[in-house]
């Protein structure tokens, strides 16, 4: 999937990997690390090692016919189509509700069918490393995997539509059909967000997700989100085992600097994915932005010195946001944002955790209604003005502080990080 790991990747540079169901163009968040394309190794199935044949006997899920999948999407009309990316094109269908056979557009529901391209470098492993998981799991905050087709050179996967896309929709893009996200809408997202991956790393599961970003959080019509495209995922440690060696792939931007550097995956991989998606819907800003002024190309460099001290959280604050935030409620998710990037795997939070944090957040939301904006402006005294969120970029940029000069629990390097590809 996308390019080999080595000299070839360029961050910053479009995504060859799908981007989600429902994006039509390629993300811009970053680069995808990729380490082979091999139809036949790395394939992540569970601990047993289940054949092929096992694992498709295995899926709790239907299987469809090409011809079905053909009639439910109007033979795969361009107009039809929902997004596009390395394994090739979404389109939407519709099926029955009661017996899943091709019907009539609005006539039952609606579905997105994935459909293997014949040059995709993703491939046969990993369209079946998505029925592996899917077909095995269910969980509220997990995209359904409806059915798939393996007929002759077709590889198609059918899950349950997502109305309101992915979740990089509603952050980056700007237009009237992508109004921006409410705190209170954002906080929604990451709980959900942050219970599938909880679910994942349970002892149920025991799976590393290993590509947490935007584009792979899709929501429903009620804006709960849901983890897609499982093609990159890979079983937990089992035994006395610490960690799973494998070959580097992801996304730049959001890897974890021990697994870039090492190839050592863990569950707190996939916090600190958890911890840069989480800045990213703070801020409204991509992880990784080329086309931004020099120094703030990399999020995470950026906003570091604001994160680490309570009285300039607002300047990584979306703008769009105008204040819908309590000021508590900014610190306590700047410093979770902080946990979670700790360059430390240790030092990390569970996923568990993250959870009963953003809960208790979501619970005490009405407790305080006053804007942060206010709150700031009455901390700094009669006749001074409090900053405006996003002020950080015109004025002049604090210098860095070193860990032993302040209280925070210890973060990203975030330097040794951009150059640890």
């Amino acid at each position: 999937m996308g390019n080999c790991w080595g000299a070839r990747i360029k961050d910053g540079s479009p995504l060859p990997g799908a981007s989600g169901l429902f994006a039509r163009n390629g993300a811009k968040d970053g680069s995808r690390l990729s380490g082979c394309n091999s139809r036949a190794s790395s394939v992540s199935i569970p601990p047993t090692a289940k054949t092929e044949c096992e694992i498709l006997q295995s899926a709790n899920v239907k299987i469809f016919s090409f011809t079905d999948l053909r009639q439910a999407t109007r033979d795969f009309r361009p107009d039809s189509v929902l997004g596009e990316g390395g394994f090739g094109s979404v389109y939407k269908g519709w099926l029955d509700e009661n017996t899943l056979s091709a019907c009539k557009p609005d006539t039952g529901i609606p579905v997105a069918v994935k459909r293997l391209n014949q040059e995709s470098l993703q491939g046969h492993r990993e369209w079946l490393a998505e029925v592996n998981y899917l077909g095995q799991f269910c969980h509220p905050n997990l995209v359904k995997l409806i059915g798939y087709c393996l007929e002759d050179e077709h590889r198609l996967l059918v899950y349950e539509c997502m109305p309101r896309g992915s979740l990089e929709n509603h952050l980056f893009r700007r237009g009237s059909n992508f109004q921006p996200l409410s705190w209170n809408l954002r906080m929604k997202v990451a709980l959900g967000a942050a219970k599938g991956l909880a679910y994942l790393h349970s002892s149920e599961a025991k799976v590393i997700y290993r590509d947490f970003k935007t584009s792979n959080i899709l929501l429903d019509a009620d804006y709960s989100a849901k983890l897609s495209d499982f093609g990159l995922a890979k079983d937990g440690p089992v035994g006395e085992k610490s960690h799973v060696s494998t070959r580097v792939m992801g996304t730049y931007g959001y890897a974890a600097p021990e697994y870039l550097s090492t190839g050592h995956l863990t569950a707190k991989s996939d916090v600190y994915s958890f911890g840069m998606v989480l800045l990213e819907m703070m801020s409204g800003r991509r992880a990784i932005d080329k086309n931004r002024p020099q120094g703030e190309h990399s999020l995470v460099e950026w906003a570091w010195p604001y994160l680490t001290h309570k009285r300039k959280i607002l300047h990584v604050l979306d703008t769009r946001l105008e204040g819908q935030y309590s000021h508590s409620g900014a610190q306590t998710v700047a410093t979770l944002a902080l946990e979670c990037l700790s360059y430390e795997a240790k030092l990390r939070p569970s996923m568990e955790a993250v959870v009963a944090i953003l809960e208790e957040l979501q619970q005490s939301s009405g407790a305080d209604k006053k804007p942060a904006a206010e709150k700031h402006h009455e901390s700094k005294g009669a006749g001074k003005e409090a900053p405006a969120a996003g002020a950080g970029r015109n004025s002049g940029k604090p210098r860095r502080k070193s860990l032993g000069e302040t209280q925070e629990r210890p973060g990203p390097n975030a330097r040794q990080l951009i150059r640890s590809h």
